[in-house]
């Protein structure tokens, strides 16, 4: 069994990030998983309430295990690869601690879009709960907490989601974290530094702000982890990093390239019925997306 705490300290120290890419069918998962594999990394896969609702919680922590003793150590070893999981936007204490009693890796509780004073409240209501578990469950459950809302919704956007925390004065200041994070006792934070979950339709996500970052990072003493990050240049996301960042979160572009995949398939193969005969070019463009995105993050040449 493999510790995503040592996994993301060994990222903090050797200035790489983690992948983390959410799911919601078998093929997001096949995609993501074979570009892991090829490139005999560590990735995280995220499930957010919704995800866990369609596909089941049980189901996905048995899907993960199945991969990761088939391809976690096998003859001649690939111990670079494993497959994390994490409960991704959890918004209520029951979800996050069901979560936690399936033993994954860690939970993200959501309370980004609470007041400050709530947010607190809540997510230390989450960790202590989680936290107090620690001594029934197999292994050390990181509890992540979001400072900052950033929007919801993975689409394709013509604006920004209403809320949304853009402009300089709204974004998370790190005096704020400092406190947030003494007071919570969460081990990862999810900022928000001018991320936006979702994408523009035409055009890049504004710039990140990595001065910020940087000095969140200084502030606090914990990984820092960027959502949203599907419509940020390469560049921007590089330097994130560089900052600070070791976990970057992609959906979005997961979730287009799964569908451009498929209404090609479907174009080119209009008597066909069978729907895994209709999934190849889906499974290979995220496949293909994750790889880039995983030489991204760790700085593979």
């Amino acid at each position: 069994m493999r510790s995503l705490k040592k996994a993301i300290r060994e990222a903090e120290r050797n200035k790489i990030a983690l992948g983390h890419f959410n799911i919601s069918n078998l093929e997001q998962l096949k995609g993501i998983a074979h570009a892991a594999v090829r490139l005999n990394v560590p990735v995280v896969i995220g499930v957010s309430e919704g995800e866990r609702d369609f596909i089941g919680v049980h189901h996905v922590k048995d899907l993960i295990d199945s991969y990761n003793k088939e391809h976690g150590n096998p003859p001649g070893g690939r111990e670079g690869f494993w497959l994390f999981l994490n409960a991704d936007h959890t918004h209520s204490l029951g979800n996050a601690v069901a979560a936690a009693d399936l033993d994954f890796d860690e939970v993200l509780f959501d309370g980004g879009k609470l007041p400050f004073e709530e947010n607190i409240r809540q997510t230390k209501l989450a960790a202590d709960s989680i936290k107090r578990g620690f001594r029934f469950w197999k292994k050390e459950i990181l509890l992540e907490g979001e400072l900052g809302y950033i929007g919801s919704a993975s689409e394709i956007r013509n604006g920004i989601p209403e809320g949304a925390a853009i402009r300089p004065e709204d974004l998370t200041k790190p005096e704020e974290a400092v406190r947030f994070v003494k007071e919570t006792g969460v081990d990862l934070l999810a900022p928000a530094v001018g991320n936006i979950h979702g994408m523009y339709a035409n055009t890049p996500d504004p710039a990140l702000d990595i001065e910020r970052i940087r000095a969140i990072k200084n502030s606090v003493g914990i990984p820092l982890v960027l959502h949203g990050a599907s419509g940020n240049t390469d560049e921007d996301i590089l330097a994130a990093i560089n900052a600070g960042i070791s976990m970057v979160h992609i959906s979005t572009e997961l979730r287009a390239a799964w569908r451009q995949g498929l209404e090609k398939d479907l174009k080119e193969k209009p008597t066909e019925v069978a729907p895994y005969k209709l999934t190849p070019d889906a499974i290979s463009k995220m496949e293909e997306i994750v790889e880039k995105k995983l030489r991204l993050f760790m700085k593979i040449g």
